[in-house]
């Protein structure tokens, strides 16, 4: 292993590997130094374009070096100097060494400026990383021990097993009343706490049920060391079910409505999952969370049908109860979440007062499971477009789903109409992509709290408009923002914990901060850089792209979350395709 890595290691898991007093603290140094060049820490495909971000130097050439032969492997030159105001002041230069693709491990040298970490070019580069990203799911379970053989030094006690879960006062009704107890296990943690919630697992748990749809053969023997692993359904189902059997149970039984969370009153303090023991509560019934539901209910219908010696029942339950669930929102269109600084809880809101993507999507996914015309007539009355989807914006999901499940079901016409919106989408994201010098999908209005997870929501757009109308340009807007999260970004961070020579150490996630390893948990996906700075800490930078603290203390930048990770699995898994 070549210096370069060893000393990310020992920035990133010197506990764990035993570096030298010495190593750390140039490794440290390293991770401080200004002037790097930037690239994508993982690598590149042999037929993506590839670039990298040098400083504004005097240099006018390039060279990339094969680092097992020390020889000059490609030369180039560099770009004319360029900015980008989401970075300040600063200037760069790009490097495009696309023309290469001979499969090794390099680095890119310029006169004057500190080489670049050490990157591959290979096909696999990013197979490790995609199954990391969603290991970093197992990781976050609720209501479970992780147990050494699977967690390695991971391993921690079951937390919160959800048996004794209390109605509070805004979701009681007749049938539940207030501080009844019912059973709510399993789940997964929504991000750096220990909440569960409806809204960002609909997004998250979606997210990766799309990936399996998409790629089956990519995840038929995918093994990511999970206990299920080696059963006969692939690691990402099993993974995935484990949250869903949580849903499901979101749902009271009497009405269809669906809870909007499962927490305490309070976030709890930094600690282990066993050692936050504060009692939890169902938050009142939304109608965001019951369409949501009711999306994830209808996908999981009809992507668990294959598997139903399995899982007996449960396509034909998550049928049943998805139109439940529709059907409350019909009788409660309006009964919206929130909460102010006097609220009796102060868990995470995920409030949304705007509802026609939440109608629309379930619409949809409805659609797509019963084929009846009065879900396509629902999700036409919303309006909505295509686009980068968000928790609170959930419209492109339906659109994806359409495009990939309806064609049988819609006319020539209908159907255009579904895939021209996916195109004028992506035809959008490419403007910015173009007008960009940096070359990333990124505009000044994309830096805010979890922007990592719209690069890549972005990314997906770009890679739904190239099945429709293939263009290389989408591929390589798409690739670009790959290369933005592992270290080609103003920040010089991966953004993923535990991948790339510069991985983000300090997350805010619980975990990992109380867990005394020094390395954090593996997988997770920073939220990244911008400058709204709602923590109050000290940052580097005022510019957007360069506002990111790799610090416990920077909930807003360096917080993680599942609805962040399940875009960074499904690009992976889609760029493992290409």
């Amino acid at each position: 292993m070549n210096k370069v890595k060893v000393l990310a290691l020992c920035a990133s898991v010197a506990v764990m590997i035993g570096c030298s007093d010495a190593d750390t603290k140039l490794a440290n140094s390293a991770k401080a130094e200004v002037g790097f060049t930037k690239v994508n820490q993982l690598g590149y495909l042999p037929a993506a374009k590839k670039l990298a971000v040098v400083p504004a130097v005097a240099a006018a050439k390039f060279d990339i070096i094969d680092v097992t032969s020390g020889k000059v492997a490609f030369t180039g030159s560099l770009s004319d100097v360029k900015s980008w105001s989401a970075m300040g002041d600063e200037s760069f230069k790009l490097a495009d060494f696309s023309a290469l693709q001979a499969e090794g491990s390099y680095r890119l040298v310029v006169q004057g400026v500190s080489d670049s970490y050490t990157f591959d070019i290979s096909p696999s580069v990013y197979s490790q990383a995609h199954d990391g990203a969603l290991k970093a799911y197992y990781y976050n379970r609720a209501s479970t021990e992780l147990t050494e053989q699977y967690a390695g030094v991971y391993a921690r006690p079951a937390g919160h097993p959800d048996t004794d879960v209390r109605i509070f006062d805004n979701a009681a009704s007749a049938a539940r009343p207030a501080d009844t107890s019912f059973a709510a296990p399993k789940g997964w943690y929504d991000a750096g706490d220990y909440g569960k919630y409806i809204v960002n697992s609909g997004i998250s748990t979606y997210t990766l049920m799309a990936a399996y749809e998409h790629f089956p053969s990519f995840y038929k023997q995918r093994d990511i060391d999970i206990p299920e692993s080696g059963d006969a359904v692939p690691d990402i189902l099993d993974e995935v079910m484990w949250n869903l059997e949580w849903m499901q149970v979101m749902q009271d039984p009497n009405d269809g409505g669906v809870y909007h969370k499962l927490t305490t009153l309070n976030f709890s303090g930094a600690v282990m999952p066993h050692e936050a023991t504060a009692q939890r509560y169902f938050i009142k019934k939304s109608t965001a969370a019951t369409l949501d539901f009711a999306a994830v209910m209808a996908t999981a219908s009809r992507v668990y049908a294959p598997f139903e010696g399995a899982f007996p029942g449960k396509s034909a339950a998550y049928r049943q109860a998805a139109i439940a669930a529709w059907e409350w929102a019909q009788a409660n269109p309006s009964e919206t979440y929130s909460q102010t600084p006097l609220s009796k809880v102060q868990t995470g809101a995920y409030g949304d007062k705007k509802l026609n993507d939440e109608f629309a999507w379930a619409a949809a996914e409805l659609f797509i499971l019963t084929g009846e015309q009065k879900y396509w007539q629902a999700f036409n009355k919303q309006k909505v477009q295509a686009g980068e989807s968000s928790w609170a914006n959930v419209a492109g999901l339906g659109f994806i789903s359409l495009a990939n499940n309806a064609r049988s079901l819609l006319n020539e016409a209908q159907y255009k109409t579904v895939t021209d919106s996916i195109v004028r989408a992506a035809d959008s994201l490419l403007v910015t992509y173009k007008e960009n010098a940096y070359q990333v999908p990124i505009g000044n209005k994309d830096f805010f709290w979890g922007g990592n997870s719209g690069t890549l929501n972005r990314a997906w757009v770009l890679l739904e408009a190239n099945k429709i109308k293939p263009q290389q340009e989408y591929i390589d807007a798409a690739l670009a923002a790959v290369d933005y999260i592992y270290g080609r970004n103003p920040t010089n961070y991966s953004f993923v914990t535990g991948f790339g020579d510069n991985p983000a150490v300090g997350i805010h996630h619980r975990p990992s901060y109380a867990d005394g390893i020094k390395a954090p948990v593996p997988g997770w996906l920073a939220g990244g850089a911008h400058n709204g700075k709602q923590d109050g800490c000290e940052y580097p930078s005022d510019a957007p792209a360069k506002s990111y603290l790799d610090d416990w203390c920077s909930y807003s930048t360096n917080e993680i979350a599942i609805n962040w990770n399940a875009p960074l699995v499904y690009i992976l898994a889609a760029v493992n395709n290409l």
